[in-house]
C-alpha cells in the first residue's frame, strides 16, 4: 500500500498556514475536484476525499496538533476521525463549505448552476442531535486506559413503527410537492449568469415523504424517549479537555432519521498526592531531618502501587529526584512519563526538652550551620527550582 501523503501539502500550504488559508486552499481544490465537474472520474473524486480528510484534520486545532506531533501514526485509532468514503458522506459533513440541505445555495450550486446532479428520493428522515457528556477520570485510569460504562437519557428509535413514524401496517408516499427529494428548488438568471436556490420542502418538512396514519407510540416522530447504556473505552495517556466521538450513539432521528454522535470530554480529578505536569507527575516527599542527613531508603506511592527511593546523605531539601517511565504513557506513542520527586525537610513544631537540649548541642558544632559558601549554593539551587516550574 502506498504511503498517504502530507496534509499540508494535499492542501499546498504552509504548517504555519492559518485556519482561514486552510479552509482557502480546501475550497479551490474542492471546486476543481468536484464531482460535478469530474463526472465518472475516479482520479478526480479520489483527491475530492484526499483533500477532504486533509481539511478534517488540519481544520480541528486538537487533531491538527496531534497531526503535527506524531503524524499520520496518530491519526490511527482515534474513534473522532472520520474516514470518508462515499461523496454524499463529505457533504453532509462539511455543509459550511458545500451548502445545501438548507435555505440558500452552496458554492458549488453558483458555480455549475442547473447541472449539479439532482438528488434522488430520500431514505432517511431528520438526523438526530448530537449529545455532549464530561467524564471524570482519575490519574491511575488516565495512566492505565479505563472501560466505563455510562447511562445516557436520550431519543430513541421507536420500537412500535422501527423508526418510520408510520402506524404499523401502513405505507409512508412520496411527498407531491418536492416529489419525495425533500427539498424545492429555485432557479433565477441575471446578467452573472444562472443560479440555483435550494430550501427544505415545507410540506414534508423535508423529508420526502408523507404519512397517511401516525405510528400511535411516537405520533410519528419514529422515536421516543429512553435510557440507554454506552460503554467508552479510554486510552491511556489522555489530559484535561480530550475528547472522544461515539458516531451514531447520539439521539434517534425523527422518522428513522441517522442517529447523532455522543461527544465524550475528558476531565482530570484532583488527586491527593500526585500533581501532573505534561506527562509527568510530582510527588512530594517529606523526611525527617536525621535521613536527610544520614541518607535512607524510604517508601513512596506511585500510580500502580508503591516503590523505595534511597535519599542519599546530605540531600538537600527541594531537591528532585526521577524514576524513570513511572509516570502517564504517552498518547498514541510509545513510552511514558517520569514520576518526580521532590524532597523536603519535615521540621516538628513540638520538641520535648530531652531534644531541645540536643538540638542545642548540636547547634554548636562544626558541620550544622552552613558556611557562607553553602548559603550561596543554596541560593543557586533555588534559582534552578525556579526555572523547574517556570
Amino acid at each position: 500500500m502506498a504511503s498517504k501523503r502530507d496534509y499540508y501539502e494535499i492542501l499546498g500550504v504552509q504548517r504555519s498556514a492559518t485556519e482561514d488559508e486552510v479552509k482557502k486552499a480546501y475550497r479551490k481544490l474542492a471546486l476543481q475536484y468536484h464531482p460535478d465537474r469530474n463526472p465518472n472520474n475516479k482520479e478526480a473524486e479520489d483527491k475530492f476525499k484526499e483533500a477532504t480528510e486533509a481539511y478534517e484534520v488540519l481544520s480541528d486545532q486538537q487533531k491538527r496538533q496531534r497531526y503535527d506531533q506524531f503524524g499520520h501514526q496518530g491519526m490511527r485509532g482515534g474513534s473522532d476521525f472520520h474516514q470518508y468514503q462515499d461523496i454524499n458522506d463529505i457533504f453532509s459533513h462539511f455543509g459550511d463549505i458545500f451548502g445545501g440541505g438548507g435555505s440558500g445555495s452552496s458554492i458549488f450550486e453558483e458555480m455549475f448552476g442547473g447541472q449539479q446532479r439532482r438528488r434522488g428520493p430520500r431514505s432517511a428522515g431528520e438526523p438526530g442531535s448530537d449529545l455532549r457528556i464530561r467524564l471524570k477520570l482519575t490519574l491511575e485510569e488516565i495512566a492505565a486506559g479505563v472501560e466505563k460504562k455510562l447511562k445516557i437519557k436520550k431519543w430513541k428509535t421507536c420500537a412500535a413503527c422501527s423508526g418510520n413514524g408510520a402506524k404499523p401496517g401502513s405505507h409512508k408516499s412520496a411527498c407531491p410537492q418536492c416529489q419525495g427529494t425533500g427539498e424545492l428548488r429555485q432557479v433565477s438568471r441575471s446578467m452573472f449568469g444562472q443560479f440555483v436556490n435550494i430550501s427544505a420542502c415545507a410540506f414534508c418538512g423535508g423529508t420526502g415523504q408523507i404519512i397517511k396514519e401516525k405510528c400511535h407510540t411516537c405520533d410519528g416522530e419514529g422515536r421516543e424517549q429512553g435510557e440507554s447504556t454506552i460503554k467508552i473505552n479510554v486510552p491511556a495517556g489522555v489530559t484535561e479537555g480530550n475528547y472522544m466521538t461515539l458516531q451514531g450513539q447520539g439521539n434517534s432521528g425523527r422518522r428513522g432519521g441517522p442517529a447523532g454522535d455522543v461527544i465524550v470530554e475528558f476531565t482530570e480529578e484532583k488527586h491527593d498526592s500526585f500533581i501532573r505536569n505534561g506527562d509527568d507527575i510530582i510527588y512530594t516527599a517529606l523526611i525527617s531531618y536525621p535521613d536527610a542527613v544520614l541518607g535512607a531508603d524510604v517508601e513512596v506511592p506511585t500510580l500502580s502501587g508503591k516503590a523505595k527511593v534511597k535519599i542519599d546523605a546530605g540531600t538537600m531539601p527541594g531537591k528532585m529526584l526521577r524514576m524513570k517511565e513511572k509516570g502517564i504513557p504517552h498518547l498514541n506513542a510509545y513510552g511514558r512519563g517520569d514520576q518526580l520527586i521532590q524532597i523536603q525537610i519535615w521540621v516538628p513544631h513540638k520538641i520535648n526538652s530531652h531534644e531541645k537540649d540536643l538540638l542545642k548541642q548540636l547547634s554548636d558544632s562544626e558541620h550544622i550551620n552552613p558556611s557562607e559558601e553553602e548559603k550561596s549554593k543554596s541560593k543557586s539551587l533555588f534559582d534552578k527550582m525556579k526555572n523547574v516550574f517556570s
